[in-house]
């Protein structure tokens, strides 16, 4: 017999696991470090370079011009992250001696420091412990374009590079009232962050030098001067923010874009899971991203349906199920499911799944056969919306065309008197499966900490926007 004929069934584990280790971002790293540091031994350094296990590390730039909250919101990412602060000022302190006498006859002179022997002290300081495990934060650096290029050779690029802009009259007055504090280097302001409560604070807390209005216009001008071409050389990786509001709101913004992940080049077959009450969309959204994206759209149903109509053995098993109306056993459906999700075109093409799992059991069995979703989405509707979808419409036995009597209503009378209501979209029929899907959903949603939830109750194509964006883009870290 030709093999080719029978349905070929692929285990899912192989692309689970590349997807899981992602395989494909680590040889991206693994070649662009090799192409950057040219080690002599190449295969000794890749095995170094696994040990590490620093694919994930942060690496972050916070640049803006002065009193835009760069050293705040740095520290405040930092106490979040547990990462590396690195200032210019600190660079120069924890550099090895050499390097930091060289570095402060400069600055004694008020010169600036060559770009070389900044890149020297950098160079020394991404070696240490913290900044290789952890990751760092580069807080008011690169200056120059000079510097940034230079960063590039050395292969310090960021993958966020926040950028904290404010008019310039606002960052002038800012920095009238700034104050620091000597012994921890804290940051606050007469006016809007002042330790009131902290006497002993108050009493130590130091005006900055160089923040009078001529010192500041001197500096903004150097910043404007400079940071149009730095900003190119991270066009990839920039998040522009405005600083002219509360530090806490400035912050929220900075870990959402942190919490953000550039989107791979990895192949990846979508495996979607739509969740909902009855009536929530779930079909309309799984037949739109089906078309767009050529998926294989999968509803648990009618895969029963036809099971039993063909007479396979699973089919065989879940017909007197069916008949008397009871609950099917879950080892019948997922033998049902596991067949069809495990042929070719799926495996290839990926799929979106409707009417399962039902039960956070269900969801358990799903992940153990291998067939584990890497998009799951929850369409909330509530209880009324769902009971007006459902009473309110109606099909045209004729055409097969769907109407419903509100937002859709038939163009004519004819086309009215020959509508039919379906039976279990009666208002009775319906509370018990709403009350059956809220009695699980919880379960299931703390089961999918990824999952994502989609307010469903608005134009399905404004759903469907919704869906894709987070269907095209890498899901948000969770710090």
């Amino acid at each position: 017999m030709d093999q080719t004929k029978r349905p070929l069934h692929i285990p899912p584990e192989f692309a689970d696991y590349a997807e899981q280790h992602r395989l494909f971002d680590m040889y991206k790293h693994l070649i662009e470090q090799l192409i950057i540091n040219r080690p002599d031994e190449p295969v000794l350094y890749l095995i170094e370079l696994l040990k590490r296990d620093t694919l994930d590390v942060p690496q972050i730039m916070i640049l803006g011009p002065p009193a835009s909250g760069k050293r705040s919101i740095s520290k405040m990412v930092c106490s979040k992250l547990r990462t590396a602060h690195l200032t210019a000022e600190n660079l120069v302190q924890d550099s090895d001696i050499k390097l930091r006498d060289k570095a402060e006859k400069f600055i004694e002179k008020k010169k600036p420091v060559p770009t070389d022997l900044w890149v020297a002290i950098l160079k020394e300081r991404m070696k240490l412990f913290d900044c290789v495990k952890k990751g760092w934060i580069l807080e008011g650096f690169p200056q120059t374009r000079e510097q940034a290029l230079a960063l590039q050779e050395l292969g310090v690029c960021p993958r966020h590079c926040v950028v904290l802009e404010a008019p310039d009259t606002v960052l002038i007055e800012r920095a009238a009232g700034k104050r620091v504090d000597p012994k921890t280097g804290d940051v606050y302001h007469t006016t809007f962050d002042w330790p009131s409560a902290n006497a002993e604070l108050v009493s130590r807390l130091v005006e900055v030098p160089g923040q009078s209005e001529p010192e500041m216009v001197a500096r903004l001008v150097e910043y404007h001067r400079h940071i149009d071409s730095i900003l190119r050389c991270y066009s990839a990786a920039i998040k522009t923010i405005n600083a002219d509001q509360p530090k806490a709101d400035v912050f929220s913004q900075v870990l959402a874009f942190l919490q953000s992940q550039p989107r791979s080049n990895a192949p990846i077959a979508p495996r979607i899971i739509l969740l909902g009450p009855t009536g929530g969309g779930k079909g309309v959204q799984a037949s739109l991203l089906a078309n767009k994206y050529n998926l294989v759209k999968v509803s648990c149903g009618q895969l029963i349906k036809q099971a039993i109509t063909q007479e396979t053995k699973a089919g065989l098993a879940a017909k007197p199920y069916v008949e008397k109306d009871m609950m099917m056993p879950d080892g019948i459906v997922l033998n049902i499911l596991k067949s069809r999700l495990c042929q070719l075109d799926c495996q290839t093409r990926g799929w979106v799944l409707t009417g399962y799992p039902r039960t956070r059991e269900q969801a358990e069995q799903l992940d153990k056969a291998g067939l584990t979703p890497n998009r799951v989405f929850f369409l909330e509707v509530p209880n009324d919306s769902v009971i007006e979808r459902l009473t309110q419409r109606a099909t045209d036995p004729v055409t097969g065309e769907r109407y419903h009597m509100l937002y859709n209503p038939p163009r004519t009378q004819e086309v009215k008197d020959r509508l039919i209501h379906h039976p279990l979209d009666q208002e009775e029929a319906v509370r018990p499966r709403l009350a059956m899907y809220h009695a699980y959903v919880e379960e299931i949603s703390d089961y999918y900490l990824d999952a994502q939830h989609v307010i469903a109750d608005q134009d399905p194509h404004t759903v469907f926007e919704c869906l894709e964006s987070m269907t095209v883009n890498p899901l948000p870290k969770r710090y």
